[in-house]
């Protein structure tokens, strides 16, 4: 008798712990939610809050469509670049500009110094969370492909937080 109830134990445990793993796979067979795409967070939710969840690429990094000035720009979460960077041609297409004489903030990339233009982004909309007035700098043409969301949105925000593969932003 006891042999079986410690192998029920086992196949429970064997079970509960497939459920964990495979939890988001099983939410709709045959499919695993893609880079970038929101899912459920497992996180209570506090009301009035606001909640996104990014599930990583396979490098692990976060990348989504946001709304600047809502114009949809694709973005790569960087909690290692002090503000939101944008490359001169997604700048463009959120409808920023920035004349060639306001290049002139030095910024530290992993590529070495660069000249950049500041601005401030009147609206961006990580779907459903928006923040407003939020400082950027706009890099010349050719010296960044792509636009990264850095702590200048991130800090604004009520929290963000990795859970497992999944990055949780709160507002």
């Amino acid at each position: 008798m006891g042999r079986i109830v410690g192998l029920a134990l086992v196949l429970a445990a064997f079970f509960a712990g497939a459920g964990l793993v495979l939890g988001d796979r099983l939410a709709e067979p045959g499919t695993v939610p893609a880079a970038g795409t929101v899912v459920q967070a497992s996180a209570p939710v506090v009301a009035g809050s606001r909640v996104v969840a990014l599930r990583g690429d396979n490098r692990g990094h976060f990348q989504t469509d946001a709304q600047i000035n809502g114009r949809f720009v694709r973005v790569l979460v960087d909690t290692g670049a002090s503000i939101v960077v944008l490359s001169a041609e997604d700048a463009r297409a959120a409808g920023l500009e920035a004349p060639r004489d306001a290049y002139t903030a030095r910024m530290q990339t992993a590529n070495g110094e660069v000249r950049a233009a500041r601005v401030r982004i009147a609206e961006l909309r990580l779907q459903s969370i928006v923040v407003r007035d939020v400082e950027a700098a706009i890099l010349p043409p050719g010296a960044l492909k792509g636009t990264l969301l850095g702590m200048s949105f991130l800090k604004r925000l009520a929290g963000f937080e990795m859970q497992g593969g999944t990055l949780v932003l709160k507002q």
